[in-house]
């Protein structure tokens, strides 16, 4: 590795990868919790409008591993501007799908809303909890198994 962050580039395994990974595995489950939601208080459209946000909550870390992965192969400034670029992109993304399908006869614009709300701001509590922000352990905290491992 050399010093200057343009040219700096990362050799290693993608911890990005690994946080996105459980933190779909760990959405997953929750996901039918907020179609029930969606279905008591809104009917069917609103558990397809629930539905709909969490796909679009996973798929937003997912592609938000997927792009900081391959930025850091590439070189550090890279990755950095992977990271805010990415983030400002993505967020266009989820409201250009929002503005999209707000006016279809299927879609309640609460539940939504509500569950895109919930579901990023409840992935992102977890990753404060689960996720090692040190250099030794770049990915989950040390003694966090991800979900569906069978790893010690």
């Amino acid at each position: 590795m050399s010093g200057d962050p343009f040219l700096t580039r990362f050799e290693g395994p993608a911890p990005e990868q690994q946080i996105a990974h459980d933190m779909v595995r760990r959405g997953l489950p929750v996901a039918p919790l907020f179609v029930l939601v969606g279905f008591i208080f809104w009917g069917v459209d609103g558990a397809l409008s629930a539905g709909l946000a969490v796909a679009i909550v996973l798929a937003n870390f997912a592609l938000s591993a997927a792009m900081l992965a391959w930025a850091a192969r590439i070189s550090l400034g890279l990755l950095m501007g992977a990271a805010l670029g990415g983030f400002l992109a993505r967020l266009a993304i989820i409201m250009a799908i929002v503005l999209l399908v707000i006016d279809q006869p299927w879609v309640e614009p609460i539940p939504l809303c509500l569950t895109l709300v919930v579901a990023y701001l409840g992935l992102l509590a977890w990753e404060l909890k689960y996720v090692s922000a040190s250099l030794a352990f770049p990915a989950l905290k040390p003694g966090h198994r991800p979900v569906g491992s069978t790893k010690e």
